[in-house]
């Protein structure tokens, strides 16, 4: 009996605390000032987002921090290795180059010889060729008369 009493007596005093501070009538005095419970929740709402802003602030300003020490112990790659590649694809490059030019013109040598082969073929066949007629016109005349 005596913990209903003191639950009782709880109750009552949370019930009193409510009408004291949940009525629309109810002024709080804080530091002097004079506070309604909706101006109280206004300061707090105004209060937890200027904290929010600070904490966000803070939280770029140490991403930033972060970031500014990753770029100043950047260190950049090792490139020779890559430039030491390029420069022996350049030479091979030029090489196959010089060596394609060099198969052109060989290239253009071998029909030039070819050409006068064919030419001079071609004359001396000619040539025989008249031979034969002339030879064959002699004989003609040589056996008619």
């Amino acid at each position: 009996m005596a913990e209903n009493k003191n639950i009782d007596k709880k109750v009552e005093e949370f019930e009193g605390a409510m009408k004291r501070f949940a009525s629309k009538d109810t002024v709080i005095s804080i530091g002097g000032y004079d506070f309604t419970p909706a101006k109280l929740m206004i300061a707090a709402g105004i209060i937890s987002s200027v904290l929010g802003t600070l904490y966000g602030a803070f939280e770029v300003y140490k991403s930033y921090q972060d970031m500014q020490k990753k770029i100043t112990n950047y260190i950049a790659p090792d490139l020779t290795e890559i430039e030491k590649k390029l420069a022996i694809v350049e030479e091979n490059s030029a090489k196959a180059t010089d060596y394609t030019r060099d198969i052109k013109n060989d290239l253009k040598n071998d029909i030039r010889r070819l050409e006068q082969v064919v030419e001079n073929v071609e004359r001396s066949s000619k040539q025989s060729q008249r031979e034969t007629d002339q030879d064959i016109r002699q004989l003609r005349k040589e056996v008619d008369s």
